[in-house]
């Protein structure tokens, strides 16, 4: 079937030059873009609900099979280790074959991690589930890639911060799901250690059914999918290398990765350690520590989309200077509460501190998204990967190795030496700088560089003579936005683009 010519395309919601929307509905199913959103955070939400399925079961399944403080750290870890490098790989599968492909791919094949839970014997194999399962949370970077295709500059904030948010909710909803669940099959008249088993068929068969409702619902771009655009030419197939190369030669995608370790590592580090908390140090029982634990990953309703729209809204008057000092502010006071988490004694201290401290953790990642898109629009999949695998997934990976695996450290002194590394990795942001709209301390250059200066430096003289580099251009015209009201930005240039 042959795609219609751009003047032909007609869509539910108003678009910029680019097709990518410029309003943001959330009650609608509009196809291509308001589809596409939905089934990204439910896809992303059903691979959280599968790599958190085991917390708030760890007092049974450790029970049952034997499994010491230093097996449940290790396991942990490995849950979220698993998604390093698959969130990198997921970034250069998005930039090549498009996100609905590589999205329903990666959560189908990490399905039967989930459903071989259910016989785990050991503590090597149920390490070895939860690494595999844990593969699932590259999808994240396809949802935030999706987004950032499908939404214009003024809305990306929000769109990636709620479809973002609502994935991770599936973090809290396993924290109540799971208990619920297990419950009901017990008294159904499953033994407690028969019962958990089967429990995890609800998670395995959710994540299969998400994938293929992607591949068969879902679309790339608004103009179609990448295999038909690139056999009509209207998007040039990419090389890989020089994909990679712009992405890892850019700075400010490194800092990204660096402080987003410090916000979305934290939210996996805690949803995996935070249900035991409660139940190792205050003696509730199995069901209310699931429900407080809950609460935690819950506030993604709206504090990670809360950043998001956040974002935008500081964009609008002070542009890309405002992103930064808000995600700045934002991540630091989460910092703090951090370290007031693990210095209140009492229940219910630590449950108003540790909501408090979830509203400003989760806000900071959407914040952080509300920065991503616009690093690079050529590798703009490896980026979210970088940001995402290099970083959230790294940063959990490694505060579980140095708080919270065996004995060295309490819990406590766990969470509070966590917060202390949030204050200290969040202060890189202050050196962003983006030429043609400046950074925290800095307006743009004085050499009165561009939107387009910016995103051609991607592009090869070559390149542009062939016409690969005009999906570039547009987002730069896109872009100017992040001028803002109040921020003296670059001037667009008089006689066209420069040639650079």
């Amino acid at each position: 079937m042959e795609l219609e010519s751009n003047a032909d395309r007609k869509f539910a919601l108003p678009v910029d030059s680019e097709h990518k929307a410029t309003e943001f509905r959330v009650y609608s199913a509009s196809a291509p873009h308001m589809r596409s959103f939905h089934l990204s955070w439910v896809s992303f939400f059903s691979c959280f609900v599968s790599t958190f399925a085991a917390p708030p079961l760890l007092p049974i399944i450790r029970d049952n099979l034997d499994l010491t403080a230093t097996d449940i750290g290790n396991a942990g870890i490995a849950a979220v280790s698993g998604a390093v490098f698959a969130r990198i790989a997921m970034g250069t599968a998005c930039d090549l074959f498009g996100p609905r492909l590589a999205s329903s791919a990666l959560i189908l094949l990490t399905a039967p991690a989930v459903f071989l839970t259910a016989i785990s014997n050991s503590a090597i194999s149920f390490l070895l589930v939860r690494f595999f399962t844990g593969f699932s949370l590259a999808t994240f970077v396809s949802t935030q890639f999706w987004m950032s295709s499908m939404f214009s500059a003024n809305v990306v904030g929000t769109a990636n911060g709620i479809a973002g948010g609502w994935g991770n909710l599936g973090g809290g909803a396993a924290q109540l799901i799971m208990p619920l669940v297990f419950s009901l099959i017990h008294k159904i008249g499953a033994t407690e250690f028969t019962a958990w088993r089967i429990a995890f068929f609800i998670p395995a068969l959710f994540q299969a059914l998400s994938a293929y409702a992607v591949f068969f619902l879902g679309q790339d771009m608004p103009d179609g999918n990448y295999a038909q655009l690139h056999k009509s030419g209207e998007k040039h197939k990419d090389n890989m290398s020089d994909v990679l190369y712009h992405a890892v030669t850019n700075y400010r995608g490194w800092i990204l990765a660096l402080t987003y370790g410090y916000c979305f590592g934290v939210e996996l580090t805690v949803d995996n350690i935070i249900a035991q908390y409660f139940f190792d140090s205050f003696h509730v029982n199995l069901h209310t520590a699931g429900i407080i634990a809950a609460s935690f990953g819950l506030a993604n309703l709206f504090s990670r989309p809360g950043g998001g729209i956040l974002s935008d809204i500081v964009a609008k008057r002070f542009g890309m200077r405002g992103r930064l000092w808000a995600l700045w502010i934002v991540q630091t006071i989460g910092g703090l509460l951090c370290v007031l988490l693990g210095k209140v004694e009492s229940l219910s201290g630590s449950i108003v501190v540790m909501l408090v401290f979830s509203v400003f953790c989760q806000a900071a990642c959407g914040l952080t998204f509300g920065v991503v898109p616009f690093v690079s629009r050529r590798s703009l999949g490896i980026i979210s990967g970088m940001t995402g695998g290099g970083g959230g997934n790294v940063g959990a990976v490694l505060t579980q190795v140095i708080f919270f695996r065996g004995t060295r450290y309490s819990t406590e002194t766990g969470i509070t030496y966590m917060g202390i590394m949030i204050i200290c990795c969040t202060l890189p942001i202050m050196f962003i700088y983006f030429p043609q709209w400046g950074g925290m301390f800095y307006g743009p250059s004085s050499k009165g560089l561009t939107e387009e200066d910016y995103y051609m430096k991607e592009w090869s003289l070559s390149e542009k003579e062939n016409g690969f580099h005009q999906a570039s251009m547009k987002f730069a015209g896109n872009s100017k936005s992040e001028r803002g009201k109040k921020v003296e930005s670059a001037p667009t240039p008089i006689y066209g683009t420069p040639n650079i």
